[in-house]
């Protein structure tokens, strides 16, 4: 049987245009297009549009603070 996923739609976007995601993180466009090229933040494609999932997000802010020592 396969599993459903429920989303609150209404409590935050499942996928982020690039805009939103440097509002989110707080970074610059070329920032966020130079961790999409090195691999450190995900994105989806739906036609020609680029979305950056809210999980790719987190996943991110985790890498960051394993990287600075923040899983200790």
């Amino acid at each position: 049987m396969a599993a459903t996923v429920e989303f609150d739609l209404a409590a935050e976007p499942v996928l982020y245009r690039i805009e939103g995601a440097m509002k989110v993180l707080n970074l610059s466009r070329t920032v966020i297009y130079e961790q999409i090229r090195a691999g450190r933040l995900r994105t989806v494609t739906q036609g020609r549009a680029r979305r950056v999932p809210v999980s790719a997000i987190r996943e991110y802010v985790a890498l960051l603070e394993r990287e600075a020592g923040g899983d200790r």
